[in-house]
Order: C-alpha cells, then structure tokens, then sequence
C-alpha cells in the first residue's frame, strides 16, 4: 500500500496476552464479546497510510496489506505504546488522592485520576498509600491487531470528504473544487459546535498534506432560518376513525346530506374541509 494513500480500515485490538479485545470498528464484534456500546456508530476507521497518526507496528502492517484481505499482526510493546517507564509511576498518600477527586466512591483498580495536571492510572491502594501509573494504558503490553481494509478513496473530493468527517465526527459536508481552489460547507451541526474555529485550522493541514495540489481553502457557513428541516404536522382529522352515526352528525351540521354509506359520509366531509381551506387560503391572498 503506497505511502499517504487515504483509507478505510476495519479492525479488531487485543491484548495478546490475555484475549481481551480492547476496541473494534465492527458493530458485529463488539456485540459477540460483549463490549457493545449503545448509540456508537460503528464504522470503518479513516487512515492515511503512513500518517504517522498511528503505532508503527500497525502502520507497518498496513503499509503491506492488501484490499479486502483479513490480516492479523501481533505488535511488540516497542512497536505498539513502549515499555513501561518506571520514572513515571509514583506513590502518593491516600490523603493526597482523595483530595484529588470528587467521589471517593468512583475510586477503583484502573480507574483515572488526574494529579497536579498529569493523567494516569490507580494501579495500586493499600496501607495509607496510592500508586499512580502514568505509562499509557497499553504500554508494556504485547498487542495483536485483526484488521482488513475495505476501501482505498479515490478522487480529491472523495479524500476530502472522508478527512473531514474522521477529523470532526460530522457529516454532510459540501465538498467543491474549482481549479485547485477548494470550497467547504459546513454541515448544520458543525455551526454549534465550540470547537469549530480552531478545528479548521487543524482540518487545512490535514487536508493539504493529504490531498495534492490543494491551493485556497474556503470554509461556507449556510445559516438556515429557524424551524428548516422540522416538517409541518399533519393536524387533518382521521375521519374514518368516527361511526357512522358521529360522521351523520357532522354531516348534518356542515348542512352536508346524511344518507348512504359510511364511505359516502367520509368522502362529503372530507370535499368540505377542502374546499373551505382553498376558500382561507383564496381569502388569504386577497388580503
């Protein structure tokens, strides 16, 4: 697989040591050991071979992967999150901890905790003392990855499409090149999200350096007026939800006939509702 070639990957992480699947992209693997996550999109990773936005052993792996085949690779924590540094585990006082945490309760083996700025994990707590393992969650720890690419983007507006929407977690972006001149437009759900105005500077480079001869970038902002994509109700009466004798009565009040079936009632009343709307409506214009 050629180097800065954009594509889809589905895949599996394991601890290989242990068996435990540690992530997937695969709704249908995620439900069969029991790690799924309800209202996650479950969809195919966007990548740029040799991006350098992944570990090495499994940029290696895909470097040499072929389109549509399942493949399996086992990673070595040096390829993988490094070993584990002991420089960065460190031994506090339960006092010290728990003034760092809101819910003494949500304390646990793995849980995170955040000491004077610097993440980690409680690795440890007993006899007064806490530790604290600030390696990555999967450093020292061998990997297997199951993966197989299912797609590799072609086309420039295709390549931008898909880095906008792996980049920002929306859809539905616009996406038109005219010359080398690129114009975006932002989806509806982008326009409230905080994040934006810095986002787009990242999402320039991003696409600049994965995309060729990209010149002016130009991101459109559509405003739409209030209440666009909500459909008007239907408040229009199920008239055939009514007996034959409710429909006569409102036959009779309309100064409608009430005589025939309850089909032929339905049929007067509903000309009636008709015709009176096109009247409001005629009366409307008028004014």
């Amino acid at each position: 697989m050629e180097e800065g070639t954009i594509i889809h990957v589905d895949y599996e992480l394991y601890n290989e040591e242990s068996g435990t699947i540690i992530e997937t992209t695969r709704e249908d693997v995620a439900k069969e050991h029991d790690v799924h996550q309800e209202g996650r999109t479950y969809s195919p990773m966007v990548c740029i071979v040799g991006g350098g936005m992944l570990i090495s052993g499994f940029e290696e792996a895909l470097a040499e992967a072929k389109v549509g085949k399942e493949t399996e690779c086992i990673i070595a924590p040096v390829d993988g999150y490094g070993e584990k540094d002991s420089e960065l585990i460190d031994t506090i006082s339960i006092d010290k901890l728990l003034q760092t945490v809101k819910d003494p309760k949500s304390l646990y083996i793995g849980a995170p905790v955040t000491i004077g700025g610097k993440q980690g994990q409680l690795s440890y707590i007993a006899a007064g003392r806490a530790r604290i393992d600030y390696n990555h969650p999967m450093a020292g720890k061998t990997l297997k990855y199951s993966f197989k690419i299912v797609a590799v983007v072609e086309g420039k507006e295709e390549k931008v499409t898909a880095l906008l929407e792996s980049n920002t977690g929306h859809t539905d972006f616009g996406v038109e090149f005219t010359g080398n001149d690129l114009a975006i437009t932002l989806p509806q759900t982008m326009l409230f999200d905080t994040n934006a105005a810095m986002l787009k500077f990242r999402l320039v480079t991003t696409i600049r350096d994965a995309v060729a001869d990209v010149a002016k970038v130009s991101f459109v902002e559509v405003h739409e007026p209030r209440g666009f994509g909500v459909e008007e109700e239907d408040d229009s009466e199920d008239l055939s939800s009514l007996s034959v004798a409710e429909l006569k009565e409102r036959c009779k009040a309309a100064g409608l006939k009430v005589g025939g079936k309850k089909a032929d009632l339905i049929d007067r009343l509903s000309q009636q509702e008709v015709h009176v709307h096109d009247e409001n409506c005629n009366h409307d214009e008028e004014e």
